[in-house]
């Protein structure tokens, strides 16, 4: 058989063996195509920058990756084979731009090539402002009470700013930043929390640890309460002699916890007195004013000390 031969062949009947031809590719495509499978991450999106800009608005954080291609070549792939990014490098004015989300495959997914890769959304609206820090008082949120009859004399914070960063817009107008809560119920002694610095917007960075130490004092409260013109008895005072006081009464200091068992406390007969058990003759002496014990309270006495004027009695 010559060429010629050949050739005639070949050429002949050519739509039909054409059409074949096609279908063939056709239906090899469609066997291949309906073996494929699909799978769906949602990745976080990154973003591309080395100027001054930064996000001034809310945006999608997540993106829908879709892939589609042989299962044992798009089941070996990680989310973390896979980044997805918007590239900001080449704007360089504040304002409001539509960006295509694109990806990009990570070094150790190399030999894994699914048939398709596409992202949902495929672009996105971003608003843009520049990018500026400055420092902030943090503050703690305090929340509930002391436990009753005592009371917080002075906390501290450390640190007590912090610095901010973030888009213009949003870092020029935030007066302070809070701690978590931080709970005060119950306590009644110095204590120490390590609170995380909440940031109130995701566009925000707070620089350091992201913590402060708060640190309490905490102290019991001491009621008091003063009683005027108690008399003031002489013991020990032998018979043959008499005594006389001045001043006959003094007044009384006491603090305590208990603020009601305070208030309801009376003295009883010879509550103040003065010990004149080591004096054996007439005279004038100076002596200290004694206190019957008061159980959980503090007594103090004004004045402390008294004139005894001792004489013979009158009956010897």
């Amino acid at each position: 058989m010559n060429i010629r031969t050949i050739a005639s062949q070949a050429v002949e009947n050519w739509p039909a063996k054409v059409l074949s031809i096609a279908l063939a590719i056709m239906l090899f495509v469609f066997h291949r195509m309906s073996a494929l499978e699909e799978r769906f991450f949602s990745i976080p999106l990154s973003i591309d920058r080395n100027g001054p800009l930064v996000p001034s608005a809310s945006f999608p954080r997540m993106i829908r990756v879709t892939m589609r291609g042989e299962p044992n070549s798009i089941f070996s792939i990680l989310e973390s084979d896979i980044e997805v990014y918007i590239d900001m490098n080449r704007i360089e004015q504040p304002g409001v731009y539509t960006v295509p989300v694109q990806w990009r495959k990570r070094s150790v997914m190399q030999g894994a090539e699914p048939v398709q890769i596409t992202v949902d959304p495929m672009e996105i609206t971003l608003s843009l402002d520049h990018r500026i820090s400055r420092a902030v008082p943090v503050t703690a949120d305090l929340r509930g009470q002391i436990d009753t009859g005592h009371v917080m004399t002075q906390h501290s914070l450390n640190p007590a700013e912090v610095i901010i960063e973030g888009p213009a817009g949003l870092i020029s107008g935030i007066p302070e930043i809070f701690t978590e809560a931080i709970n005060l119920s119950g306590r009644q002694s110095d204590f120490l929390v390590v609170a995380a610095i909440l940031s109130p917007d995701p566009l925000m960075i707070i620089r350091g640890s992201g913590t402060s130490e708060f640190r309490g004092s905490v102290r019991q409260i001491i009621s008091v309460r003063n009683i005027a013109t108690i008399p003031i008895a002489i013991t020990g005072l032998p018979p043959e002699l008499a005594g006389k006081l001045e001043p006959a009464a003094a007044n009384i200091r006491i603090e305590g916890t208990n603020q009601a068992a305070l208030q309801a406390f009376a003295p009883g007969e010879d509550f103040l007195r003065i010990d004149a058990s080591d004096i054996d003759s007439p005279g004038e002496y100076i002596v200290r004013v004694l206190t019957a014990p008061a159980e959980n309270m503090s007594i103090s006495v004004e004045p402390g000390e008294v004139r005894l004027s001792v004489s013979v009695s009158e009956g010897e």
